[in-house]
């Protein structure tokens, strides 16, 4: 998941980094003659092979939050078939506890003795969109491994076991097949990986396990198709690879990247990841405006140009916090699972433009996709039995209406055509239906405006509604007691490691423990580990927690954090904030930690200390006044500026630190 403006202050991408500014992408201009689209079911062209979204880099946390019956209106938004985007494809991430954009997502197996396939949310996520659509098309891509992976290896016989396991584990204990694997995001493909690739086929074939694989999700510049000429000069290379596959396939000017080479092949080409993005900078929803119209064209001129037969949107649903890596990723927003509030966005329904009126399995029309003389496209799809078609028509940046004449021929249907529209005053309606004389019928549409025509029936808009939005509770506590076992607590979103309820080991009851104590591979450059959770607009107030430190190295307490964005310095350590950190030998540190500068030291000691024992550390925040605490007793009073309102966590290093009675007040 990568947003391609980051790519330009870095040379790594997110685990879907955004598509940076591109505004609406920039269509060829095209000559004013009138317009005439014949639909042959003749033509030659591609099969379609689906919409999707992406949820990884812990974008899907909150979702699993929601109460009911919240919860399932937003997972029938996104996958029930005919009532919102109907989502064809969900993509997941294979977790490794490492943070991978919005937080670290738990691993399968956290050492080799180790199994458990109910950790975390996305085994949860991908039985609900089974459940919903039991035709959905499941992928997994990793984003990093654990570390005692090929001694620290990713491309390991060590990494292709882990994901056969991943695969073995779907289908045993979930039921579910994983129809295709990628290898690793958006690294450059090495002889490294090469190698890697043959060796998780081997690894799949020795089970019995016929996941296709899909290479190589690379982020853009000048190698992102590398693998098209690798798989010309290495036919056994060739054969193990079912799809090419690119994140972003567009330059900063919106032309499409695919090369000749990789259309010459015949192999499915997918978008892997993508997103629009208007402006290049944060954008806090995708109203038509800011999202959902060139989300429309995408859609149609990844085929167009690049032969791109399935395209998949990273997030399904932005259910992260907004001051994490890109925000509002979402085809919708389901990020206050306090309040039970969603935002069923534009973007839902212009997927929805193709997803309700096409399957995979259909064919492309060739010779009806193409681009309006006025400005537009259109893009033509047939069912397999060669009756039924859908046209998607967009005339986004067109200031005129537009008249054309279809023509229907080849065998298709030229029964009564039913047509849908969206723009920036309708939202997936049904706008009419028009009866072809002869296989002719002519329609004028309107500018910027996306268009179904079919002659296909069974689609309907969603029409749920969400309660009010309301802000994160406070005053705010959590014993833990209430959580399952092995479980993450609501709203508390980790970083990277993985915080989990567990009896407490000094007292009676249940505690958060830090359970990674081997650095996983990073896909990106490791903070330490945290989580986190509140309301960015807290200003005064006091965060607090018990804190054991037998089994660990130190802990820290967080408070006023204004970012926690990992991409905005790779080095940093800690979230943008006031950080009060003890350490097993009774030292302590309150830091303010600014991304892009050192850590800034406003005060430190040490202090009589028993890490045999519970302690309770705090921060208070009034005004520019900081306050540390231990134990009741004040370590220091400081007066800083720097952070004025934000959230709060807890952290430690790789170490197994224990936390109880952790509250935020007033």
């Amino acid at each position: 998941m990568i947003l391609r403006s980051l790519h330009r202050i870095s040379a790594v991408s997110l685990p879907c980094l955004f598509l940076a500014a591109v505004g609406s992408l920039t269509l060829p201009a095209r000559s004013p003659e009138a317009t005439t689209i014949v639909l042959d079911g003749h033509s030659k062209g591609r099969i379609f092979h689906g919409l999707g979204a992406v949820s990884a880099g812990a974008s899907s946390r909150l979702l699993i939050d929601y109460p009911e019956p919240y919860r399932s209106q937003i997972l029938d938004y996104l996958f029930k078939p005919d009532y919102g985007a109907s989502l064809q494809h969900l993509k997941v991430e294979v977790g490794a506890d490492v943070n991978s954009t919005d937080g670290s997502e738990p691993s399968h197996e956290r050492m080799r003795t180790d199994r458990n396939y109910n950790r975390g949310y996305e085994w949860w996520l991908m039985e609900q969109a089974h459940q919903r659509n039991p035709k959905i098309i499941l992928d997994i891509l990793p984003w990093g491994a654990p570390g005692w992976i090929g001694d620290g290896e990713f491309y390991s016989p060590d990494m292709a076991k882990y994901i056969a396991d991943f695969i073995e584990g779907a289908k045993r204990y979930h039921h579910l097949d994983i129809q295709y694997a990628g290898i690793w995001n958006e690294k450059r493909f090495t002889p490294a990986a090469a190698n890697y690739v043959k060796e998780l086929r081997k690894a799949l074939d020795a089970r019995g396990l016929k996941t296709k694989i899909v290479c190589c999700d690379e982020y853009p510049g000048e190698h992102q198709w590398r693998i098209a000429e690798e798989i010309r000069r290495d036919p056994a290379l060739r054969s193990d690879i079912a799809v090419l596959s690119v994140h972003y396939p567009r330059t900063e000017d919106g032309a499409l990247t695919t090369t000749h080479t990789a259309k010459a092949f015949g192999k499915p080409l997918w978008s892997s990841e993508d997103q629009p993005n208007p402006g290049g900078g944060p954008i806090r929803t995708r109203d038509w405006a800011n999202g959902g119209r060139i989300l429309a064209q995408e859609y149609n001129t990844n085929y167009i140009d690049g032969r791109l037969t399935a395209t998949e949107i990273w997030s399904p649903v932005t259910s992260y916090y907004d001051i994490l890596a890109a925000p509002h990723s979402g085809l919708m927003i389901a990020n206050t699972p306090w309040s039970g509030y969603y935002n069923v966005q534009s973007t839902i329904w212009v997927t929805a433009h193709t997803t309700q009126f096409a399957e995979p399995g259909w064919h492309y029309l060739n010779s009806a996709c193409g681009y309006l003389p006025g400005g537009g496209s259109y893009v033509t799809l047939k069912s397999p039995d060669d009756r039924d078609w859908s046209v998607i028509l967009e005339t986004i940046s067109d200031k005129h209406r537009q008249t054309v004449t279809f023509k229907i021929s080849g065998g298709l249907s030229d029964g009564t055509v039913h047509i849908w529209e969206t723009n920036a005053s309708k939202i997936f309606e049904h706008v009419g239906d028009v009866h072809p004389t002869g296989g002719i019928f002519t329609y004028r549409f309107d500018p910027g405006s996306l268009y179904s025509l079919t002659t296909t029936t069974g689609q309907h808009k969603g029409a749920a509604q969400p309660p009010k939005n309301t802000p994160f509770p406070l005053p705010y506590s959590d014993n833990f007691e209430a959580t399952d076992l092995n479980r993450a607590p609501k709203y508390l979103a980790d970083q990277d490691g993985a915080f989990e309820v567990h009896p407490c080991r000094k007292r009676a009851g249940k505690c958060l423990e830090q359970v990674i104590t081997q650095k996983p591979i990073p896909w990106f450059p490791l903070p330490n580990p945290f989580t986190l959770a509140g309301d960015e607009n807290w200003t005064d107030y006091t965060v607090s927690s018990d804190v054991l430190l037998d089994q660990a190295d130190e802990a820290a307490v967080i408070g006023r954090i204004d970012s926690a964005n990992v991409f905005a310095d790779a080095k940093a350590l800690w979230p943008s904030g006031y950080v009060l950190r003890l350490r097993k030998n009774g030292k302590w540190t309150l830091y303010s930690a600014q991304y892009k500068r050192a850590l800034t030291t406003l005060a430190s000691g040490t202090v009589p200390f028993d890490a045999t024992q519970w302690h309770n550390l705090a921060l208070r925040f009034h005004g520019t006044q900081i306050e540390a605490m231990l134990d009741g007793k004040q370590l220091a009073k400081v007066s800083d500026k720097t952070h004025t309102h934000g959230m709060f966590a807890i952290g430690t290093d790789w170490t197994k630190a224990e936390f109880d009675n952790l509250s935020v007040r007033l």
